[in-house]
């Protein structure tokens, strides 16, 4: 399903559509933060020219037509006019040119994968199903740095090498995913926040915690990366919402 759409004369229009989407549902679930956090998404083979979101616009606002395509191994990206925010670069940009598999790339602080980034002990055991989709597949970071400027992204992009492992919690900062397409990386987005929430909200009942055995998990986890479709279904019923309300995430 697309949204009808007034389509500017701009490149790789289904993908900047998909993206946008992804952006409005990021802020209908509250997943997002103020003008901060980002998506990015390769165009080229190569994985180094991709598209982002501007400089400190609010994820509400965000259109297929305002997503800005920039080239990671274009030292000069921050001089032009109309520079992706730094952090943004830095992050995204050492994303897609040490890590070509990262095709999509979502970053977010949302709540409960924050809180559990703060823990000391960051893992996401597999207390349910959403759980344990993750089972083996989350890299964790303990060495923040402070903001992600260039040095801070090059070192995140060597936690995710890899490409079994999709989600990297950043430790005390929130959380990045990585997949091949808009649907698959919004999906994982979406389903690791419930992960986390329920395993928050389990924790703070104080009763002690049920697991999953790791056998179990793994038949889980990959139960659900072979299971037809369901990211695809997902956004697009997400995009369908969006066409029925008149938004203008599609211009």
């Amino acid at each position: 399903m697309n949204a009808p759409q007034t389509r500017p004369n701009l490149d790789h229009w289904q993908e900047r559509v998909d993206l946008a989407a992804a952006f409005r549902w990021t802020v209908r679930l509250n997943m997002h933060e103020a003008v901060a956090n980002h998506f990015s998404l390769a165009v080229n083979d190569d994985g180094s020219k991709f598209l982002m979101n501007p400089n400190q616009m609010h994820f509400s606002r965000v259109r297929a037509s305002d997503l800005l395509l920039v080239d990671a191994n274009d030292p000069a990206t921050l001089d032009r006019p109309g520079a992706p925010d730094p952090t943004a670069w830095g992050l995204h940009g050492a994303l897609h040119r040490h890590c070509p598999h990262a095709r999509c790339a979502m970053h977010v602080h949302s709540v409960h994968a924050t809180v559990l980034a703060c823990l000391k002990d960051k893992r996401l055991p597999p207390l349910d199903q959403n759980c344990a989709m993750f089972f083996n597949r989350v890299a964790i970071d303990d060495a923040y740095g402070g903001l992600a400027f260039e040095e801070e992204g090059e070192r995140c992009a060597q936690l995710l090498q890899d490409p079994k492992v999709k989600t990297l919690v950043m430790g005390n900062h929130g959380v990045m995913v990585i997949g091949d397409t808009v649907a698959e990386t919004w999906n994982r987005l979406y389903y690791f926040e419930r992960a986390a929430q329920t395993y928050i909200t389990a924790l703070q009942t104080g009763m002690e915690l049920d697991f999953l055995s790791d056998e179990v998990a793994e038949k889980t986890a990959h139960e659900i990366e072979t299971y037809p479709e369901q990211d695809i279904r997902h956004l697009a019923e997400l995009k369908a919402i969006l066409d029925d309300e008149g938004s203008d995430y599609a211009a």
